[in-house]
């Protein structure tokens, strides 16, 4: 009997560490597209226009304060960016608002510069090859 009791006790704790290492994991993975935003917005707010540029789309759609690009090349996004940090230095990003399916998030903004504040609107595709900036629209505020 005391036998039995072990086995039943020992199965009871294996199923729960499953269980409980399955809805880790799933958590962990949602937790990641909830958080795609947090490394973009800290290169944003560091100014970082070679980092920022490692989360670019092959091709992707930048505005800056009115001047669109439809589709650039990830070397002249981060070319873009960079000329804009150059031109205003970031001291603080922060995300206001996200939204969006399980395939595109979208969040919105507001960065704080030496010179002025602005409106970032930033939309990313969401794959298994990876995450992608799509849009990046910066306007004034």
């Amino acid at each position: 009997m005391k036998i039995a009791n072990i086995i039943l006790a020992m199965t009871a704790l294996f199923a729960g560490v499953s269980f409980s290492a399955k809805a880790q994991s799933l958590a962990t993975i949602q937790g990641n597209e909830a958080d795609v935003f947090v490394p973009i917005g800290k290169y944003i707010q560091q100014g970082n226009a070679d980092r920022l540029s490692a989360w670019f789309a092959d091709n992707l759609e930048v505005t800056i304060l009115g001047n669109s690009n439809d589709c650039c090349s990830k070397n002249q996004a981060k070319e873009i960016m960079q000329a804009f940090f150059d031109a205003n230095r970031p001291y603080r990003f922060n995300i206001i608002h996200k939204s969006g399916e399980s395939i595109m998030k979208h969040a919105i903004g507001r960065l704080y510069c030496s010179q002025s504040n602005y409106s970032v609107t930033i939309s990313v595709m969401i794959g298994e090859n990876g995450n992608h900036i799509q849009i990046l629209r910066i306007d004034n505020e």
